[in-house]
């Protein structure tokens, strides 16, 4: 077959680096008979070394062409190949309930499509992804920095994550111009997941967020009274990357 030219409307940089595909399989470490999904399979990075310790290994591609390799390389048997958007599949028509999910994630689509997954976490034993070394600090990042925001506080709620290793560019082809990371994601028990209502509870973070450079008190001006600020002990100069997740939960709950 022809080489397939990275397309960079479908944020492809290619993962070539031997050491880090072995790392990341060897973090994911699947049992053979586990239900595997691969978002981006690419060239077959991570499908090669995957298939090798599974049964058959699941995949979700939007690039017709590739899809057509996977196909003549691969035999159905083994390889399921589902083409479309990963922004819209129905990750729980798989029909699993301890899913494990990987992927060298297209930088373009990596924070909206984190957001997509948690709609899933309960279906989902772990998550390992390839991302933009600055979204996998957004993600880990400790309340009062400036990397902690609306990404920090909502996938810190749903999972406990690990930031496994650091990516230079030069293990891609093409080469990004930015610094990659590999991240774990385990959801938490459903114990944990206190929110009275999550709708609720995004919506406040989200509006939290909106203006950074503005205080809490005005951000949330008309869904935070400042009695409630007081009853709740929070400061009302407070800006939004100072407060944790257990204190958005605190006020999210306060509301109802």
């Amino acid at each position: 077959m022809t080489k397939h030219i990275a397309r960079k409307r479908f944020g492809q940089n290619f993962l070539i680096d031997q050491q880090v595909i072995a790392d990341i399989v060897n973090a994911v470490a699947p049992a053979r008979e586990a239900c595997v999904v691969e978002i981006g399979p690419g060239l077959g990075a991570l499908t090669d070394p995957l298939l090798k310790r599974l049964d058959r290994l699941h995949v979700v591609e939007i690039d017709r062409d590739i899809v057509a390799r996977l196909k003549q390389r691969y035999s159905p048997d083994k390889l399921i190949i589902h083409e479309g958007d990963a922004l819209t599949f129905d990750f729980a028509a798989l029909g699993q309930s301890h899913l494990h999910i990987v992927g060298n994630l297209p930088y373009n689509i990596s924070t909206p499509l984190l957001f997509h997954l948690t709609r899933f976490a309960s279906q989902v034993r772990d998550m390992h992804f390839m991302l933009q070394k600055e979204v996998v600090e957004r993600m880990v990042a400790e309340p009062g920095t400036s990397d902690f925001g609306r990404l920090s506080v909502m996938l810190q709620y749903r999972y406990v994550m690990d930031w496994l290793l650091d990516v230079p560019p030069e293990s891609f082809e093409p080469a990004p111009k930015v610094n990659s990371a590999v991240v774990r994601l385990i959801p938490r028990p459903a114990e944990e997941l206190t929110a009275k209502n999550e709708e609720k509870f995004a919506s406040l973070v989200s509006a939290a967020f909106s203006q950074r450079r503005k205080m809490l008190r005005n951000n949330l001006k008309g869904i935070l009274e400042d009695s409630l600020f007081d009853q709740l002990e929070i400061a009302r100069t407070a800006r939004a990357e100072e407060l944790s997740v257990s204190d958005y939960l605190r006020i999210a709950n306060a509301l109802g």
